[in-house]
Order: C-alpha cells, then structure tokens, then sequence
C-alpha cells in the first residue's frame, strides 16, 4: 500500500512541475519556432506579400537563384564577415588593454568601471545619429579637427572607401565595454598561486602577462569573442541609420539585403532563403567556436 501511495505522488509531483513548466515551453514554441518554422515554409515559395495571391511554391528554387545566380548575395556575405572581423579582433585587443588597466586596485575604480559601460548601455539609433552628425563632411566634428590641424576634410560616410571602416569605429565604440566587462571577469576570477609563484620564481610583468594570464584567460577571451561575433554578424540598426547599405552598396551586409528584398522589392520567399543560409551560417561559426573551446579546456 505504501509502494502504491508513493508511486501516486511521484507521479502527481511529475505532472506538477511539467504545470509549471509548460507556459514557458509554450512561449517558445510560439515566439521561437514558430518564426523558424515559417521563415523555412516562405524559403520554399515566391510571395510578394500579397493577400489576394498566396505563395507559390518552387521548392529549392529560391537557394538555387541566391547561391548560384545573385553576386550581391555573395558582396553582401564577405562584406559581412569583413565588418565582423574586424570590429571583433579591434574590439578584443581594446577590451584586454581596458579590463588589464582597471583590473587592479586604483583611486576611483568604480567610477571609471560605470562610466566604461555607457556606450554599450545607449541606444544604437541614438549612437548612430550622433556618430552621423560627427561624421558630417561640411559641419561634422571629424572634419573640424582635421581642418583645425590643415589636413584635407574626408568624405567619410560618402566614400566608398570609407563608410566601411567609419561604421566599424561606430561600433569599436560601442562594443569594446562589453569585451572589456567580460575580460574583466575572466582576470578576477584567476586564481593568484601561479603569479605568485612566478613572482617567487623572479618572473617580470611581461613573462607573466605572457605565460600565465593569456593562457588562463583564453577559454574567456574564446567566449567573448562568440558572443561578439554573433552579435556583430546581425548588426543592423547602425548600419541602417547611418548609411542604409551605401553608398552604393559599400557597406550593403546580409541583414542590410534582407531588409531590402523583404521590404523595398518584397521578395518575402527570396530573403527567406538568404536569412536560412545566413542562419546556417552563423550556426556553423557558433558551433566551431564551442568546439574551440572544447579542445582548449582539454589541453
């Protein structure tokens, strides 16, 4: 009898804790995959989004236009992976030299601590509007200072040349706190023996620096630079306030192209296909990276 109580309120707790659970599983079944799954249904179908003419299904056809038939997809990838690359190695090495110079005891530390967050704490139209005014050709601050020093003004923003790597500072900008904040905890978190025995041992700032904290911080460093580089490769609001993929399309990345073919061309099938590859995409980096640091926790 006492088997046959106990096998009852087993269940009865089962069943409790799948009551509590079950809201938040449906909330992501509808605001996750839902989404997902739609997004892969509309890949299959040519549809401009009208309610008079429902989509047309052509199977693979959308990835094969967007794979084998459509160089802008292609620009709009390596210029993707370009702004991620190098706004994630700058925003890396910055955010090390950051978290090393205020990771030790000093006069106003957690004032300069909270004051190092505010960029990434503002809101990203906001930031791009200012860095627009800044990067102004005729009244911006950029060119005043290099008038001021009787250097030539640059188009920034205007120039082909240049919108790419005047949006990666706008996001260096930004971002670096983040890294910075990461590193941070990763250094606090180090255990002390090992410096102080390469202290003991007669070893310099540098030795140590070299030999001990890049090795202990690496599974940390290989984390933030996951984080920010899946954040980065979906950037969008930045890019679209300050330039919307121009001049020409200079600086046109894969979310800026989505955008477009969705919105503008209403393509709604075709940049379903281009969102499932880039998905894929970010997916497999995502996955390499866990792998990465997999293999270094094991060394």
């Amino acid at each position: 009898m006492a088997v046959v109580k106990s096998s009852s309120s087993t269940s009865a707790g089962l069943y409790t804790r799948w009551f509590f659970v079950l809201p938040a599983v449906i909330f992501v079944l509808i605001m996750i995959v839902f989404p997902v799954l739609y997004t892969l249904y509309l890949s299959l179908h040519t549809w401009s989004g009208s309610a008079i003419r429902p989509p047309d299904f052509i199977g693979l056809g959308n990835y094969q236009t967007l794979l084998t038939n459509d160089p802008r997809f292609g620009d709009a990838l390596i210029r993707t992976l370009q702004f991620t690359l190098a706004a994630v190695i700058v925003e890396l090495l910055l955010g090390l030299a950051i978290a090393l110079l205020i990771h030790g005891p000093f006069l106003g530390r957690g004032f300069v601590r909270t004051m190092i967050l505010l960029p990434m704490v503002a809101t990203p139209v906001a930031i791009a509007m200012a860095w627009l005014l800044m990067f102004e050709p005729t009244i911006g601050l950029f060119n005043g200072i290099l008038r001021s020093l009787n250097l030539p003004p640059q188009l920034w923003l205007g120039s082909r040349d240049q919108a790419m790597g005047s949006l990666i500072l706008v996001d260096v900008w930004q971002w670096t706190p983040m890294m910075a904040l990461i590193l941070l905890a990763g250094l606090t978190s180090l255990p002390e023996e090992p410096f102080e025995a390469a202290r003991v041992d007669g070893a310099n700032g540098w030795q140590r620096f070299l030999y001990l904290t890049l090795p202990l911080l690496l599974p940390t460093m290989i984390t933030a630079v996951l984080l920010r580089s899946i954040d980065a490769l979906k950037t969008f609001d930045i890019i679209y306030t300050m330039t919307r993929g121009g001049p020409g399309f200079s600086t046109e990345t894969i979310n800026i192209y989505g955008y477009v073919q969705s919105f503008e061309y209403f393509r709604l099938g075709s940049a379903s296909s281009l969102l499932v590859v880039f998905f894929a995409i970010v997916l497999g980096i995502s996955l390499l990276f866990v792998q990465i640091r997999k293999r270094w926790g094991t060394i």
